[in-house]
């Protein structure tokens, strides 16, 4: 099996994708009131609803260090994917974390950037491909703030993404993730989570003498490198279908998002030089097949 929807470490090498996270995503709204009321009048009374969409987060993650607190939502990471992890550092360096476009501001004459949550390059891939973690993609109930006033707003709603280990099965996690928000809110506010869709990860299956050679042989034929493995923190849905699929068939993820390809954003590009290589050294792989 062939995906190329996939991405590389960087552009000197062919990257196999040993893993993807999955995700479950939903919309968590809190509603204290009917309609929105004079900030000044009734506010230290009134519970905020944004306050309480704080508390449903702080049963769900440490705000300090962004670590997801239900133990449902980890995996144990697989001792070879820790080896590979060690050997993609090694590779990469700093540059697993330095590639985001961080922002940066003045300060007393020096540049200050925005920083990672580690700098350690090992601990650094598994937490973009092994941990699972909460985003905010979303949010409604809140004015532009243009139009802002000093208005108490009635509810609050965000949209929830949570990347889950590989291993993780997504449709239980969403039915977790709703329990833990909707059940004893504060306040006796209306809290509802609705879900909008869970997707289990996938992790590739054991590689096999044939498929390593011939990886091996295309990257050098085609790169002048040899082939590396890495852990992707997106999801590809369709892999872990496949895999269930197809038991015994030998996974080829890999693709051209690599350093600054920036996919899904505005100025998404394609690295034309390494897609090129790409696409030759998928040939070779097909072609030494036994």
């Amino acid at each position: 099996m062939i995906c190329l929807d996939s991405g590389a470490g960087n552009y000197d090498q062919l990257w196999l994708t040993t893993s993807l996270r999955g995700v479950a995503s939903g919309v968590l709204k809190v509603e204290v009131l009917t309609e929105g009321i004079h900030s000044g009048d009734a506010s230290g009374l009134v519970p905020s609803s944004f306050r309480i969409m704080r508390q449903l987060f702080d049963r769900l993650e440490d705000s300090a260090s962004g670590e997801l607190l239900p133990r449902a939502f980890h995996a144990e990471i697989p001792p070879l994917r820790l080896e590979q992890a060690r050997a993609t550092a090694a590779i990469l360096g700093p540059e697993v974390y330095r590639r985001f476009p961080w922002a940066h501001h003045d300060c007393g004459g020096a540049t200050l950037f925005a920083l990672p949550t580690t700098t350690d390059p090992v601990e650094a891939l598994l937490r973009r491909t092994w941990r699972p973690t909460l985003s905010v993609t979303g949010a409604d109930g809140f004015p532009a703030l243009a139009n802002a006033g000093n208005v108490l707003r009635p509810w609050s709603a965000f949209k929830l993404s949570l990347r889950l280990p590989p291993t993780v099965d997504a449709a239980q996690a969403v039915q977790q993730l709703k329990t833990l928000l909707e059940d004893n809110a504060p306040y006796q506010a209306k809290v509802t989570f609705e879900p909008e869709g869970a997707a289990t990860g996938w992790d590739a299956p054991a590689t096999r003498p044939w498929f390593e050679q011939a990886l091996q042989a295309a990257s050098q034929a085609h790169y002048g490198a040899p082939c590396a493995t890495i852990g992707q923190g997106g999801t590809i849905p369709l892999m872990n279908l496949l895999s269930q699929g197809f038991p015994k068939a030998q996974m080829m993820v890999c693709g051209v998002l690599g350093p600054q390809s920036n996919a899904h954003g505005p100025n998404e590009f394609l690295h034309l030089p390494y897609a090129q290589r790409l696409t030759a050294a998928v040939a070779e792989v097909i072609a030494r097949m036994p």
